[in-house]
């Protein structure tokens, strides 16, 4: 591949070089009607090793893209109501979250079987395979508008079940990833791991059962706080807190031994926002988003991107082979959950296709299997291949999926 230069650029200028192709290309997606998401991974494309080799994988950008999957998945939160997440997992709605990751783990574990890979490598690919990233769906649902449907609302609850269950496995392995263990501790590994999820899942109970308590008390909370904050004479101090509530919930999954998306996304649904004035807390929201949309998010998209290696990739039946197990196993999954929860069979299609995206946990499980040996870099492009195409691909049949809804319902003639 052509490579643009061949010295470390300094990262400010790398920093502007990304975020004014990655908003150039995303302006370029959205003018032909699809998210600028699109046009932003395949800015980092072009910038990374693939093509040009200007910008670098790693550093303060990374750091930056971090901040981008954090402030993205609060942005999503404020716009969720814990009572929609609780409905749409309640009673037959749990098979749309089971099978939407039981059927491609199995298809994963397959694989792993057929090629004869590790019992470890096996594992690793299933969870790669059965992950649905939950801040690629969020922001792929926010651009099509449909975040708040019954549809996107069931593809972000299933997300999140898929990214829990992913953690938590992922908890087991590394922490028995020693052959001369026994059953044993094999069992206590994994007691331990469910307890860590068992004390977030208890908190988070405790807080929201603590502000459901605060609400029922609006007409005295509601003027304290108000007066808290005229109190302090910092600026933006309500946006301050706001993101302080998050990063705690954030924190605690992390000193868990949980991934820090899992924590922020349960600390933004509970944020008391009958606590605040209506006006305070929807300015705070148009800062967060002016922050996320307007610079962290892109250049977390580009990131990605910028994380591919075509000239790794050497396997070529390895990797079809994981390409369309990926793909279609999660369309069959969330088609089969959703019909046996009740729902039609557009629904149920478009279900599957807004599981696909894999993304930011897909990587960031495809970086502890690489960093522990456990699979190598040509295996490693195959799996960054297969977040990007399942990430670029899902926006454009995710939002025909929808047309289908919507002339299923009489909506479009």
């Amino acid at each position: 591949m052509f490579h643009l230069v061949h010295y470390q650029l300094p990262f400010i200028v790398n920093l502007l070089i990304l975020l004014l192709s990655a908003k150039l290309l995303g302006e370029l997606a959205e003018r032909f009607g699809q998210p600028s998401m699109i046009g932003e991974v395949i800015a980092g494309v072009i910038l990374g090793p693939s093509l040009l080799n200007i910008i670098p994988g790693a550093g303060e950008i990374k750091v930056i893209a971090e901040l981008g999957v954090f402030m993205l998945i609060v942005l999503a939160g404020m716009e969720i109501e814990v009572e929609e997440i609780r409905n749409s997992i309640r009673g037959r709605n749990m098979w749309i979250a089971l099978l939407g990751f039981l059927v491609p783990m199995a298809s994963g574990i397959a694989i792993g079987l057929i090629f004869h890979f590790s019992n470890t490598f096996t594992i690793f690919l299933g969870l790669c395979i059965a992950i649905t990233a939950l801040p690629v769906s969020i922001r792929i649902l926010m651009d099509l508008g449909k975040l708040n449907t019954d549809v996107g609302q069931r593809i972000i609850s299933a997300a999140i079940f898929n990214d829990i269950v992913a953690l938590l496995i992922l908890g087991i392995i590394l922490d028995f990833n020693d052959s001369t263990k026994n059953i044993g501790d094999l069992t206590v590994s994994i007691l331990f791991t469910i307890l860590k999820v068992g004390i977030f899942t208890a908190i988070l109970v405790v807080a929201y059962h603590l502000f459901k308590l605060a609400k029922r008390k609006v007409n005295v909370v509601n003027p304290q706080m108000n007066k808290f904050f005229r109190y302090l004479r910092g600026k933006e101090s309500l946006f301050a807190f706001v993101i302080l509530f998050v990063l705690i919930f954030s924190s605690i999954a992390e000193l868990l031994g949980l991934h820090f998306v899992v924590g922020a996304f349960f600390g933004a649904i509970l944020i008391p926002r009958s606590m605040f004035a209506n006006r305070d807390f929807e300015r705070v929201q148009r800062s967060i988003s002016g922050i996320t949309m307007g610079f962290l998010a892109p250049v977390f998209f580009a990131t990605m991107g910028i994380s591919f290696n075509i000239q790794s990739l050497n396997n070529l039946w390895l990797l079809v082979v994981v390409l369309v197990a990926s793909f279609f196993s999660k369309i069959f999954g969330g088609y089969l959950g959703g019909r046996l929860a009740g729902l039609s069979q557009s629904k149920s299609f478009t279900l599957g296709l807004g599981l696909n995206a894999r993304g930011i946990m897909e990587l960031v499980i495809a970086n502890i299997a690489l960093a522990k040996g456990f699979i190598d870099v040509p295996v490693f492009s195959i799996l960054v291949l297969m977040a990007l195409l399942t990430t670029i691909l899902t926006p454009f049949l995710l939002k025909q999926g929808f047309l289908l809804i919507d002339q299923n319902n009489g909506k479009i003639p």
